[in-house]
């Protein structure tokens, strides 16, 4: 095997060794970046549910509240407003959802579906303030990112406490079965976002595809200029040393010396080559002489 195809599978083997550390490397730094990305989506649109939430209570229930009958408007419910919020993002993120579940909600439709339910259990009996995990969906994987939802605010219990006491428009829309029987300190639901991870995974998957075929790219350019080095540098010149040393072998010794350039290991050794040339020459002239006389 000669020297070329040697080290064309020495730089092989090393550069495929490379590529695939450098691939697996890259493909968890990619998901990892990913899952952050959708972690940070989550915790902004669920900051942000908790502001019109907070600006429900001190601004527009206040405001509402001394201008209107006694019918209940639920404009003025905060977890109302949260949701009307997302409603209007999801009509350009539809995969965005934000819910505030609950398991004796005062709107059914705020019931807490199973995994939700669990989600308000895990609270419960941790005492936890935030909750991350992932689920699959009909539409692919999502993130989810929750925190509970506990009554630390007496005034609730207002509307809360049992039927008789809560105000008669909220039992008039809403009925006297539901949303009643809260305890002060409670953990009574849980706040959720979900984002969805295929966006976030797809273009991950391009980056990292991109940065693999960049990385064989420069393998390959490396390799290529690697090979030119060596055919121009050190085979080149060890097969001329190779086939200027078999001549020499033969007893042909009138040949012109060997034209290395420069100052490195094989130039050095051409011209060790010369020299042990002269000498051979110089010795089988001598000999010669001494035959003839």
């Amino acid at each position: 095997m000669s020297l070329k195809w040697k080290f064309n599978i020495i730089l092989l083997a090393t550069g495929l060794i490379g590529i695939l550390i450098s691939g697996v490397i890259s493909f968890n730094l990619q998901r990892d970046n990913a899952r952050q990305e959708a972690l940070e989506t989550a915790a902004i649109l669920l900051e942000s549910s908790i502001a019109v939430r907070t600006y429900t209570v001190e601004e527009v229930r206040p405001l509402i509240a001394a201008n209107s009958s006694k019918e209940f408007l639920p404009q003025t419910v905060p977890a109302y407003a949260a949701a009307q919020y997302i409603s209007y993002l999801q009509k350009q993120h539809p995969d965005y959802n934000y819910k505030e579940a609950a398991l004796n909600p005062t709107n059914p439709a705020n019931r807490a579906t199973d995994w939700e339910a669990d989600i308000i259990r895990y609270f419960r009996t941790s005492g936890a303030k935030v909750l991350i995990g992932e689920r699959d969906t009909p539409t692919g994987r999502s993130l989810y990112l929750s925190k509970p939802i506990r009554i630390t605010n007496g005034k609730c219990l207002i509307c809360h406490s049992n039927p008789d006491a809560a105000p008669a428009a909220l039992t008039k829309r809403y009925g006297r079965t539901n949303g009643f029987g809260w305890q002060l300190n409670e953990v009574i639901g849980t706040q959720v976002v979900s984002v969805p991870l295929s966006l976030a995974h797809d273009r991950a998957n391009k980056e990292f595809l991109l940065f693999m075929g960049t990385i064989i790219a420069v393998f390959f350019s490396i390799g290529m200029m690697l090979n030119l080095l060596l055919n121009n540098f050190v085979i080149k010149p060890v097969e001329m040393m190779a086939a200027h040393v078999d001549k020499v072998s033969l007893g042909t010794l009138d040949l012109p010396p060997l034209q290395l350039r420069g100052n490195d290991e094989i130039a050095s050794l051409g011209r060790s080559f010369n020299r042990m040339q002269n000498s051979l020459d110089s010795a089988v002239k001598m000999l010669d002489d001494t035959l003839d006389n």
